[in-house]
């Protein structure tokens, strides 16, 4: 039996194993990608940032007005089951709630009960390869709705961009909107120049990942510049450095820009001081 079909999942109040979830067919996060979701490392059985990860699923609920089904207490005490439901000590949980199940009509259901889902993964580490040589990345138009802020499951923008980065032989794309740089497929992206670390406006047209606010507080302890403005195409093309973070893949240089070396082509010294204090921040 594969490790995913030992998996123990939570719906709609019940634990029970992944291979006998079931979910009907007209719950509207299948219709219409009506739901949105979260996703929480966890390292040595501590859920890592909980307290951001979990006001970040207050306001997309919030945001498309959907019904919370816990409050902040219950969705903590859900983290702490799921975790020790599993033997792994680092893993990452992933939350979605939809709508509900409800006839099939655009409009919202009066009285659809919301369906709440969780499990839990094995979080590998993020290889060494990665660390050590960086990775590529590929740019692209960003074609995707104008509220990415909302961390919505209707994810098929994202999902294309995704496969275009992997056609090409790429780990990530790096999206530009209007000429202005937005973020990866399912990261944020930095910008290094001069010593100094460039993020872009974290408004509707990015998703503020929880690494963001990390960040911020690890260039401000690391004594490295940050500055939050919108970041021309030529910006990045002409980066010292260029660095994507996620929950999963936690910060990594990007190294090659299509096809062509970023600075020296190799993880450079802001990486280098950030992955650092990332692990401490980890184990703290």
């Amino acid at each position: 039996m594969s490790t995913e079909i030992s998996q123990t999942v939570f719906l709609n109040g019940e634990f029970l194993p992944i291979g006998e979830a079931r979910v009907p067919v007209l719950d509207r996060g299948f219709i219409f990608g009506d739901a949105i979701y979260e996703v929480v490392p966890v390292y040595g059985r501590r859920p890592f940032r909980w307290p951001a990860h979990l006001a970040r699923l207050q306001r997309s609920l919030a945001k498309t007005r959907i019904p919370n089904p816990r409050d902040s207490t219950g969705w903590t005490a859900l983290i702490t089951e799921i975790v020790e439901r599993h033997p792994w000590p680092d893993q990452f949980i992933y939350l979605q709630v939809t709508r509900g199940v409800a006839r099939r009509d655009h409009a919202f259901p009066a009285h659809a009960v919301p369906t709440v889902f969780a499990m839990s993964s094995e979080l590998p580490p993020v290889p060494a390869a990665l660390r050590e040589d960086g990775v590529a990345a590929i740019t692209l138009p960003d074609e995707r709705w104008l509220h990415c802020d909302i961390k919505s499951t209707s994810l098929l923008g994202n999902v294309l961009a995704r496969q275009a980065a992997v056609d090409a032989g790429a780990a990530e794309c790096v999206m530009f909107r209007d000429g202005f740089l937005t973020e990866g497929s399912a990261s944020n992206i930095w910008v290094v120049r001069n010593g100094t670390i460039f993020g872009p406006p974290r408004d509707h047209l990015i998703l503020e990942g929880i690494r963001c606010g990390l960040l911020d507080e690890l260039c401000a302890a690391q004594g490295i510049p940050m500055d939050i403005r919108r970041i021309t195409r030529e910006e990045v093309l002409s980066a010292d450095e260029l660095l994507l973070s996620s929950a999963t893949r936690e910060v990594l240089a990007i190294t090659r820009l299509d096809g062509k070396a970023v600075g020296a082509g190799r993880p450079g010294p802001v990486w280098a001081s950030l992955h650092a204090a990332y692990q401490a921040a980890k184990s703290a």
